[in-house]
């Protein structure tokens, strides 16, 4: 390990690695000094001012600089890991002191006490003692070998049992007479009581129980932590790791955040990670368990406070950025608000209204727009880009899925070719010349308005003059992405759209370096849907419902799940449904067919028959979710509706309700639903609101999986829960901000570690660097 020591002449000898680490090179003059107690040198040579890709500052703290070098040895070189168990760490992306040390346990046990085996209670784990009275290997009513052995206190006896276990080895060790200790939970079956898979620790012969319990405070006598582990760890073996890891290289842990923006209540870092991993033993199980202990949100809070100092700086960054002052001359916009069949409502003008002045502004605008289904964006996106277009620039718009970008060209497309502007549609799937002149129309500018998925920000594609990038869907995209948008034009401006509600906690997470606008109220007459859940039992019923809503002259959509392993399988069951529905089920009215293999065109050409009411059902692979407008479909089957997540639900429930008639949706489901699936469908038929939907969406799956797997744009926390410690995510944010009030640049001594940390942590993430 690198250390700083004193050479004969008394001159302090720094290792080339320290050296490296602070951007020292041979030559530079320190000066230095004992402050508080701590050896501190300052470069007599000049330092880089901020914004700088080094650490801005001048003050260099070589304790710090020793302790995050010791955070960073290869936990191979930890007492008891060796090459073997850091491979199979490794695995879990552990692969230093400090990635250890943040691995923070799943749950805790309590072991505090023996428990009476009569005592122990079905659900709740617990540490018991007693005599081995049999042990052999036996059969269920099932057919599956078990190992099972019978233990007795003086209160009671209990049975353990071992799935797929080595029967010879088993009995081996589990010998008649033999007395242990035992921990693990206890189910119910009938009358038996049970134990799977007990952790147990054998009496040695001559040994006393109290000895054992002593010779183990890692394992026995508190409350002991329970880790995430991969295959081939035992708990036990993680245990003796992490308190090796905790003795050795806690002290090398320091809180950087000035105590002045910390909650009082919170403990320093050190001691937070300290009692997470080694719980007092007065400490209370529940708080432990549900991570509400005061040590549990100091590293919450610290975690947060990082990344929303970085979004922080990314705001400040943008606000001081030259970009483009847009004039609001009307050209355009009045000619498209004049074309429209219907006015604007009261929210989407307010919204209009915030684009504009940002537009205006010098500085580039990065405003998020949410709004629920329906409520009318893709409108407010074109209004914008029609403001780009009046001045001369470029407009793009980024949607994560073809025929998401293939609807809002559809949509575009039918407004700007009647004020005769050009839309061109980018996307994977235009090939050859037809790719060739796109990209050719991309760059002559002669494309004002260009549609298209990642297609987008490829290399590939040049704009002349873009003025104005909009992001749909961008829970679906990451920070980076926007950037890379950024850079195809002159610093243009950024609007993000989502028609997933968003609950404030993940807007706060993702998009904390955007302004936000809202369009709460949706256009005058739409009536509520009604949702119904219908098994397969009552699909007589819904074919009834249909038929009553055709020969009233509506029309109904009948949409199928899309899993992309099996596309030609979807696409079969789907032509097989609606081929069904018109020879078997509806002969006398006109079934069309919607799905992901057909061209732009022909998609195009399905929709406008729908629209003209050519057809009276369109059955549909492709998930229809936004952009599609048609007032005269009045319901809306989804079949395996358990297979949608909510908010896909919600979407795909906004394809009717757009006319005057009454609507419906109906979730088909074969009943076979677990937990989760029956708790999304009840949330669909109690309630209409986006947001609640969307609330009780990140309840059920999650940040990760609401954002639909893990997400560039979402962070990894090590240990912040953003559902669990919304609150706390508040408090950093305010405190993250409160930092760059004081002081904006992070050059006062004090905030120089800041910077560097934030720098170490999610620099590359979030590009802080280049904004600074």
């Amino acid at each position: 390990m690198s250390t700083v020591r004193l050479s004969e002449n008394n001159s302090i000898a720094i290792p080339s690695d320290i050296l490296k680490k602070l951007g020292l090179a041979t030559g530079d003059s320190l000066a230095v000094e004992v402050v508080n107690g701590e050896l501190v040198a300052r470069p007599v040579r000049p330092v880089a001012t901020f914004p700088a890709t080094t650490t801005p500052g001048s003050t260099i703290n070589l304790k710090e600089a020793i302790y995050r070098k010791n955070l960073e040895t290869n936990i191979q070189y930890i007492k008891g890991i060796g090459p073997k168990l850091a491979a199979l760490l490794e695995k879990r992306e552990i692969r230093t002191v400090e990635d250890l040390l943040y691995l923070l346990p799943l749950r805790y046990e309590d072991r505090r006490r023996l428990i009476p085996i009569s005592l122990l209670s079905p659900g709740q784990s617990s540490v018991f003692s007693g005599t081995v009275l049999s042990a052999d290997a036996t059969m269920t009513k099932g057919g599956r070998r078990v190992f099972e052995a019978v233990v007795r206190d003086e209160s009671g006896t209990i049975t353990c049992k071992w799935f797929h276990a080595n029967a010879t080895w088993m009995k081996r060790t589990w010998k008649i007479g033999r007395v242990g200790v035992f921990s693990g939970e206890a189910t119910q079956f009938g009358y038996q009581r049970e134990v799977h898979h007990p952790d147990v620790e054998w009496l040695p012969e001559g040994g006393t129980l109290q000895a054992l319990l002593d010779s183990d405070p890692a394992n026995f006598g508190r409350i002991v932590p329970v880790y995430p582990l991969s295959e081939g760890i035992h708990q036990k073996t993680m245990r003796r790791v992490m308190r090796e890891v905790v003795d050795t290289f806690l002290t090398n842990i320091t809180t950087v955040v000035p105590p002045e923006f910390c909650p009082a209540e919170f403990p320093p870092l050190r001691e937070a990670l300290g009692q997470v991993h080694l719980p007092p033993l007065d400490a209370d199980l529940a708080d432990y368990n549900a991570g509400a202990t005061p040590a549990h949100h100091a590293l919450a809070f610290d975690e947060f406070f990082y990344w929303e100092l970085g979004l922080a700086l990314k705001k400040r960054g943008v606000a001081l950025e030259e970009g483009i002052a847009f004039q609001v001359t009307h050209r355009y916009t009045k000619e498209l608000a004049r074309l429209l069949p219907f006015e604007l409502t009261a929210a989407q003008r307010r919204v209009l209204s915030e684009i504009k002045n940002d537009m205006m502004a010098p500085h580039p605008m990065h405003r998020l727009v949410q709004g629920d289904v329906g409520s009318g964006k893709t409108l407010v996106a074109l209004m914008a880009a029609l403001i780009a277009v009046e001045n001369g620039y470029q407009v793009a718009i980024m949607a994560p899925t073809e025929i998401l970008a293939e609807q809002h060209w559809h949509t575009v497309h039918h407004w700007c070719a009647q004020m005769g502007l050009e839309v061109t549609l980018l996307t994977a799937a235009l090939k050859g010349k037809a790719k060739k002149d796109a990209l050719e129309r991309v760059a002559t500018g002669s494309a004002q308005i260009v549609i298209g998925t990642h297609a987008v920000i490829q290399e590939k594609v040049d704009f002349m003059n873009l003025g104005l990038g909009v992001i749909d869907e961008q829970h679906r995209f990451g920070v980076l992405q926007r950037g890379v948008l950024k850079k195809k034009g002159g610093n243009p401006d950024i609007l993000v759209m989502t028609a997933t509600p968003i609950p404030r906690t993940l807007a706060m997470t993702l998009f904390g370096d955007l302004d936000l606008s809202v369009i709460d109220e949706m256009p005058p007459g739409r009536i509520p849907v009604e949702t119904r859940i219908f098994f397969e039992s009552r699909r007589a019923q819904l074919y009834d419902m249909i038929r009553k809503e055709v020969n009233a002259g509506r029309q109904v959509y009948v949409i199928y799940p899309l899993v992309e392993e099996s596309e030609k399988l979807d696409l079969k069951a789907a032509t097989q449904m609606a081929e069904h529905l018109q020879a078997d089920i509806f002969p006398g009215l006109r079934v069309g067919l919607l799905h992901g293999r057909l061209s732009p065109v022909e998609k195009e050409a399905i929709m406008a028959s729908f629209t003209s009411r050519e057809f009276d059902i369109l059955v549909s692979t492709t998930v229809i979710e936004v952009g599609i407008d048609v007032p005269n479909a009045s319901v809306i089957v989804i079949e395996h509706a358990e297979h949608f997540g909510l908010s896909q639900l919600h979407q795909l429930r906004g394809r009717v309700g757009r006319g005057k008639e009454k609507s419906y949706c109906i979730l088909m489901t074969t009943g076979k639903l677990s937990e989760d699936g029956e708790k999304r469908l009840r949330v669909m038929e109690s309630t209409f609101d986006g947001f609640r939907i969307a609330e009780a969406d990140l309840e059920i799956r999650g940040p990760g999986d609401f954002l639909g797997t893990r997400q560039a744009g979402m962070p990894d926390f090590r240990v912040a829960n953003i559902l669990r410690d919304a609150a706390l995510l508040e408090k950093s944010r305010q405190a993250a901000f409160d930092v760059l009030e004081r002081d904006p640049e992070l050059n006062q001594p004090a905030h120089v570690p800041l910077y560097a940390e934030l720098l170490r942590r999610w620099g590359k993430r979030l590009e802080l660097a280049v904004i600074g």
